[in-house]
């Protein structure tokens, strides 16, 4: 595909939101709006709207959850999340008693009541200048749509179907727009609004859909019908791409698809450096028939085993027997690579509707994980003996996320062993010497590590909370997320401070964060100390590939440099620097 005779090249900079190069004919889509009449009702037939107001409250709960399965077995239950905040919606009982109440003042009828009380919300929160909150708005927008529908009897509307490869360029999309598009024939995805941290654009990355955001007018400027490129690595759109540019392109394809086929030559090897460290390079995975891409590519077992997807979306909590099932079936097709199990990490983002639980400003910094754990024995000790029982395969490992200090640690140990005394009185085999690790994710417990690693046998430090906790920033708010450093001194002070004292009580400490699966932090954290890394499957030949192209002797040399610098800036220039000298072709 060329750029049109006599047309000149046109480029559009806007914001990178999912990496890759993709070319074809653009399609600009515009929502058609749902026309909603409004009429007078009875005050006797104000019973019949509020009874077609809750069916249709019904019905758009059962599409919505309809719609996240199908996203969790697609691309994984941690996108599929974020569909928990359209239920929020249709479950918002401030929302839908303001629609009452209307309904009994003005006697109107529902589908315009609810329009026009979902519209006041929209507007509020569009205006305010979050985009956490304007993300919001659209969560709100894309419910009432369906909703809408829902009460004048209509199915969802069918987001655009296309069969032609195009790249869709769109004022926003929804999340349910994207969940619904025709993946196969989109080959890329150009938005007006939109950050990198929006719902689409994260939806997008799973997808594998080269994407580019925040570009403003694109489908004011743009017509269906040009031939265009998308560059996602850098956030480019240009419009006739030349012979020149298309050409250019094409080589950048080709370099990266032989870096790519370079990379699945490694998966038999080994990740050991050149001076002969080995380092164990596990996977992150939350859905059982994501074990396939872990052996794929060639991961040393499972560092990072999210259980919450047996709890989401369900209206009873999974029972003991259930849960020991799936936990066998994976470690036994990982064996003899270890599978390390998180126990429940229910919160923050991951609601299940088996459990009742009130309503929280900042339900990060609430009654999660194993706080939540601590006041719910019973499931807790559900998925306790579903481990151990599990542990009957060698592989199996153990680990508590969201520890803040040593009563949670011994307390959760006590349970524990409260659970093998009741297995070796029904006679349940396990493995009594069942390693448990914790998860390093809270400051408090990264200064504590020195006591906390007395009592266990490793350390996993999620760095994704671990940063956002010890920064203070939300890393989905687009305000403040460039304060979201990796290279943050303090940070790597942390890490330094938690290696250290694994080390000097004999356990070993990895990372399952996105730190693990960056190469560009390859060098650091192996010159850090740490033994693992899980990263997400597909990231894991790149990360072993770095791995082997490095010495732990000149990344500890690293380490004492870094430790002298005072700015993220300067660390991570420092970094970049030695991974640009060892894989230049691995940065993007």
């Amino acid at each position: 595909m060329k750029g049109e005779p006599g047309h000149q090249e046109k480029r559009y900079h806007g914001v990178p939101a999912a990496p890759g190069i993709a070319r074809g004919p653009i399609h600009v889509f515009s929502i058609e709006t749902d026309d909603v009449v409004r009429y007078h009702v009875d005050p006797a037939s104000v019973p019949d709207e509020i009874a077609r107001f809750e069916n249709a409250l019904i019905q758009t709960r059962a599409q919505i959850l309809e719609m996240q399965q199908q996203i969790a077995e697609a691309i994984g239950a941690k996108d599929a999340g974020i569909f928990d905040a359209h239920l929020l919606v249709v479950e918002d009982q401030t929302l839908i008693d303001e629609v009452l109440r209307k309904l009994e003042a003005d006697h109107c009828n529902v589908e315009f009541t609810f329009q026009e009380v979902a519209n006041r919300y929209v507007d509020s929160l569009s205006k305010i200048d979050d985009p956490y909150l304007r993300e919001r708005a659209i969560d709100i927008q894309d419910v009432t749509r369906r909703v809408i529908r829902n009460l004048q009897g209509r199915s969802p509307r069918p987001f655009l179907s296309i069969d032609q490869p195009h790249i869709l360029v769109a004022h926003n999309l929804t999340p349910s727009d994207t969940a619904t598009m025709n993946r196969e024939q989109v080959r890329g995805l150009v938005l007006d609004l939109g950050s990198r941290t929006s719902h689409t654009a994260i939806m997008a990355q799973s997808l594998g859909i080269p994407s580019v955001v925040g570009l403003h007018d694109a489908t004011e400027t743009l017509e269906t019908g040009a031939p265009a490129l998308i560059d996602g690595y850098h956030g480019l759109l240009i419009i006739n791409p030349s012979e020149e540019t298309l050409r250019k392109y094409e080589e950048i394809e080709r370099q990266k698809g032989a870096i790519a086929e370079s990379l699945t030559q490694l998966r038999e090897t080994k990740s050991t450096t050149r001076d002969g460290r080995h380092i164990v390079l596990s996977a992150n995975i939350e859905l059982p028939d994501e074990v396939d891409a872990v052996l794929r590519h060639g991961a040393e077992g499972v560092g990072l085993y999210r259980t919450e997807f047996l709890y989401l979306n369900e209206t009873t909590l999974p029972t003991e027997e259930e849960q020991f099932e799936v936990y066998l079936t994976v470690a036994e097709r990982l064996a003899p690579d270890p599978l390390i199990i998180r126990t429940l990490d229910l919160g923050g983002d991951k609601v299940s509707d088996g459990i009742e639980r009130g309503d929280e400003l900042n339900p990060f910094l609430g009654w999660r994980a194993i706080r939540f754990c601590l006041e719910n024995i019973d499931i807790f000790k559900a998925q306790l003996r579903a481990i151990l029982r599990a542990s009957v395969s060698p592989n199996v490992k153990m680990m508590f996320p969201m520890i803040s200090g040593l009563e949670e640690v011994r307390r959760a140990l006590e349970i524990v062993d409260e659970c093998k005394n009741e297995l070796r009185k029904e006679g349940q085999p396990f493995n009594d010497e069942l390693d448990i690790g914790v998860m390093i994710e809270v400051p408090t417990a990264a200064i504590m590590a020195d006591r906390l690693a007395r009592e266990v046998d490793f350390f996993s430090i999620g760095t994704n909370d671990l940063i956002q906790y010890a920064v203070a920033i939300d890393r989905t708010n687009e305000r403040v997320a460039h304060l979201y450093e990796p290279s943050h001194p303090s940070v790597v002070r942390l890490l330094k401070m938690v290696a250290d004292a694994a080390h000097a009580n004999g356990i070993w400490v990895g990372i399952c964060g996105e730190m693990a699966g960056d190469v560009l932090f390859t060098p650091l954290l192996l010159g850090l100390g740490m033994d693992e890394l899980s990263a997400g499957p597909t990231l894991v030949p790149q990360v072993k590939s770095a791995v082997q192209r490095l010495t732990i002797t000149e990344c500890e040399r690293l380490v004492v440099e870094v430790l002298q610098l005072d700015t993220s800036a300067a660390i991570l220039a420092r970094c970049a620097e030695m991974a640009e000298k060892n894989y230049p072709e691995l940065l993007g």
